[in-house]
């Protein structure tokens, strides 16, 4: 086999391969240039998705003139400058690769001015190559356009998402910028459209107001704790205020944003016992600690850390966020005297193991033998256990029925015959209820308007992130209408699947069907069962999760020694 060396074309595009996966890379990567360079005002804009353009524009200390062509040279940096440097790192670039790896993918065109220059400098490039240069007046700060990303690379272009997927990941990087940098104000532009605007007056509790609602930022619990060298700040949401999906907990260490296993651990063992099943919490939390303590040189794209004692930043964490929730009358009573921001207001803000497997010898019992099409038995409700089971006795032996599955099982089924027929059962709400959408559920309902309203929510724009819900499905029954809609959008806009019917009609089912721990009623215990019987796949929920454990009469007396 021949060796050969590659053309620098050629490494240029597999080096930009590991920095920008899709346009919310490029949107990342240059909001931490704007940040490094001491922005407190930067503005996002983005239309075809990312694809067609990017423009983020400063008012940093801009680029010397001289510096410009520089700063397209694979691993130019201003941050870091020996070897020592990499183990004291306190900026959020240094690898040098952001611009020259941008350029390797995508037109680019960059314009800047310095404070000590009368003039600005606007470089543009085309397949990395620069192809015009000019002075012109502008204000001091940095702009980079970035047009037809991936144009040459049609197998990059391939495995992007839609345009409403797209934006939905860029929103999510401006958001967990905007909660990092409160004092910075932000704003983000998708298709023409406001979908995000920050007022830089350093309290996160306005910048989470602008993100998920005025009531989740009056819920909000404050955070501080230090222990050892590690200082823990922000806000967490009391157990009452969760959210279905895990995009609600923001991490950031050093000011960097991460995504950290040990520390979504740490959040989950705080609020251990009490949060329901599938439910999890609303949380911005600022670690602070040493850069010796910390190594930000262990991915290309930045996004994971390596801790020296992970143990400690763990505990640290745990127990601050243990420490607001023990505080959380107290914090509560005080905070509903919060208000949204005025134009102007200034306040400030300082910044597990496995699941246990069952032994050998733990009795089981086979679901998945029995075809999810079989029919069930005549049965007789005997009652309902531990708040989320029914047991009932058949002809051939006991059965468990989750009581969540089986009511998901029964309304998803129900949502596909409405579908079918064309005739939805739907809810009209007597007054609307007011959606205040964040930048990422508003990127999402951009597309999922149509087939939400073919599940029976009947939605209209009232501003730019905010919806009114005029009517809801009718298996929603008691549930809160905009509470199940956000975990709806949450878990669509999610799914790399594709967007269907059926994962519709499921996901609405999910969020609908009644929980464990609800007590129901003998009357409302038959009920179920009944509409089980009726089901065409009465055994496993939409998900595949079983309905029903049956034991049958030889295993019971198997168990009880009365077989062998």
């Amino acid at each position: 086999m021949e060796l050969h060396v590659l053309p620098p074309g050629v490494v240029s595009r597999i080096a930009a391969g590991e920095v920008v996966e899709r346009p919310a890379s490029v949107v990342k990567e240059l909001i931490e240039n704007a940040i490094d360079a001491g922005a407190g005002k930067i503005d996002i804009e983005c239309r075809g998705g990312g694809v067609e353009y990017i423009c983020i524009a400063d008012n940093g200390s801009g680029i010397p003139s001289d510096h410009v062509e520089l700063a397209f040279e694979r691993h130019a940096t201003s941050k870091i400058g020996s070897l020592e440097d990499l183990t004291v790192v306190r900026t959020l670039g240094f690898r040098g690769e952001a611009l020259p790896s941008i350029a390797a993918v995508a037109d680019v065109e960059l314009s800047t001015r310095s404070q000590d220059e009368a003039l600005g400098t606007t470089l543009s490039l085309h397949d990395g190559r620069v192809v015009q240069r000019r002075r012109q007046p502008r204000s001091r700060g940095t702009t980079v356009a970035v047009r037809r990303l991936f144009q040459h690379l049609p197998a990059r272009l391939k495995f992007l998402k839609s345009e409403s997927t797209e934006n939905g990941h860029s929103a999510r990087v401006v958001s967990q910028y905007a909660l990092a940098y409160p004092s910075i104000a932000f704003s983000l532009l998708q298709e023409e459209r406001l979908a995000l605007r920050t007022p830089g007056n350093g309290n996160v509790r306005d910048v989470v107001a602008q993100l998920y609602g005025a009531e989740v930022a009056r819920a909000m619990l404050p955070v501080e704790h230090r222990a050892d060298a590690v200082h823990v700040t922000g806000l967490v949401a009391p157990a009452s205020l969760t959210r279905a999906g895990r995009g609600y907990l923001s991490t950031f260490v050093n000011l960097r944003w991460v995504l950290s296993p040990l520390l979504q651990r740490a959040v989950e063992e705080a609020y251990r016992g009490m949060l329901q099943e599938g439910r999890n919490a609303i949380a911005v939390l600022s670690i602070q600690l040493p850069p010796v303590e910390l190594d930000v040189n262990v991915h290309p794209s930045k996004a994971q850390v390596k801790f020296a004692n992970e143990q400690v930043v763990f505990r640290a964490v745990r127990d601050a966020v243990r420490t607001a929730l023990s505080c959380s009358a107290t914090a509560t009573s005080a905070l509903h005297r919060y208000a949204p921001p005025s134009e102007g207001r200034q306040s400030d803000w300082a910044i597990a193991e496995p699941e246990p497997q069952p032994s050998d010898s733990t009795p089981t019992i086979a679901a998945a033998e029995t075809p999810a099409s079989a029919a069930l038995p005549p049965l007789r409700i005997l009652g309902q256990a531990l708040s989320t089971y029914l047991v009932a006795e058949g002809p051939d032996g006991l059965y468990l029925i989750d009581l969540h599955a089986a009511h998901e099982r029964v309304v998803f089924e129900s949502l596909l015959e409405q579908q079918k027929t064309r005739r939805v059962e739907s809810q009209g709400l007597l007054a609307p209820l007011t959606l205040e959408a964040s930048p990422a559920e508003a990127a999402a309902l951009a597309e999922l308007t149509g087939p939400l309203a073919g599940v029976g929510f009947a939605l209209e724009p009232f501003g730019d992130r905010t919806y009114l819900l005029r009517a809801v499905p009718a298996a929603l029954g008691g549930v809160d209408p905009v509470a199940a809609l956000r975990d709806v959008l949450q878990e669509l806009a999610g799914d790399s699947r594709g967007l269907t019917q059926e994962r519709i009609a499921a996901s609405v089912a999910c969020h609908s069907a009644v929980r464990g721990g609800q007590q129901l009623t003998p009357q409302e215990m038959r009920q179920l069962v009944q509409q089980l019987e009726g089901c065409a796949q009465p055994r496993t929920c939409p998900h595949g999760r079983p309905t029903v454990i049956h034991f049958s009469t030889g295993h019971l007396e198997r168990l009880f020694g009365r077989r062998l």
